[in-house]
């Protein structure tokens, strides 16, 4: 889909909303495939280039290297290395030429509540690569085989009983990743881990909902009832960021989706995002990012074309 910005403007591609589609014959909400299936079945270019799909991407890496960019920075994934993307991020394969693993898509709503709760599944903040060793490695190489060897055994059980069976194997592999190295939010010494948890997840929450009406760490400390700088090390601990930066990384990561997504001017995404005008919103996000709104615009617009 393109968009004339005006007359005698080159139209610019929109990057892709993607929704979840099951194959034919199989359980909605849930699929499971070998990264050699994914070369198969997809089209290479369309990989490539920026879309956003509406469901999760669970993806391990068995042999071979694999780029993959998740709201435009890019990660590298090596033999072992788990990368989670949620929906609504933006994100591009590299060449898939020569990488093997197992990829699995799912809905949010395919996991029971107690389960996507715990698993923290809507937590975009998360992040999206991980690198498990040893004991949690194998383990959640054990979940990720037999969640893909069910998932391609249809026929073997009544179909309601088929599904519930993916559903616990999949709760199995989300908790597994969702905690490759142990307790979340644990210091290096063991101590402050619930506190520092319950902080900053009230506190994350608080920017979600209010990141377009303020960035001052000080007023999400006055609302939330603690010093700014319990918020900081709360956030160091679990994001390892410190909130003030926690905040221009998300206030950005919407401006930079807001440029990528549509034809809307500066002025209104300026004023989306809560800043006074549209130059006070440019000299921020050169600020932060190196680069004007323009030319991020033009780049990722580009590497889109």
């Amino acid at each position: 889909m393109v968009k004339k910005r005006q007359e005698g403007v080159e139209p610019v591609p929109e990057i892709r909303e993607v929704a979840f589609s099951a194959p034919a014959g199989r359980p909605a909400g849930v699929e499971v495939m070998t990264l050699a299936e994914l070369r198969e079945r997809a089209n290479a270019c369309q990989l490539s280039t920026p879309h956003r799909p509406g469901f999760h991407h669970l993806l391990t890496l068995d042999s071979g290297r694999l780029v993959h960019s998740v709201d435009f920075r890019e990660h590298v994934l090596n033999p072992g290395d788990l990368l989670w993307s949620r929906p609504g991020q933006v994100q591009h394969f590299g060449d898939l030429t020569g990488a093997e693993g197992r990829l699995v898509l799912f809905e949010a709503g395919f996991l029971d509540p107690a389960t996507a709760a715990a698993a923290r599944i809507e937590d975009w903040y998360g992040p999206p690569v991980r690198h498990p060793k040893g004991a949690a490695a194998r383990r959640l190489d054990e979940a990720m085989r037999q969640l893909h060897h069910e998932f391609g055994a249809l026929g073997g059980l009544p179909l309601e009983i088929h599904v519930e069976v993916l559903r616990h194997l999949l709760a199995v592999l989300v908790l597994r990743a969702a905690y490759p190295g142990g307790p979340a939010g644990e210091a290096a010494d063991g101590s402050g881990a619930c506190e520092a948890s319950e902080t900053y997840l009230r506190f994350r929450d608080a920017v979600e909902r209010d990141f377009t009406r303020s960035r001052r760490v000080a007023d999400y400390a006055r609302s939330l009832g603690y010093a700014p700088r319990t918020l900081s090390r709360a956030t160091e601990a679990t994001a390892g960021v410190g909130a003030k930066e926690f905040i221009d990384r998300r206030v950005v990561l919407e401006a930079k989706r807001l440029l990528a997504h549509g034809d809307q001017s500066a002025a209104r995404i300026a004023d989306r995002l809560g800043f006074a005008d549209a130059t006070n919103f440019s000299k921020y996000f050169q600020r932060q990012t190196g680069t004007t709104p323009i030319a991020f615009r033009v780049t990722v617009r580009g590497g889109a074309g």
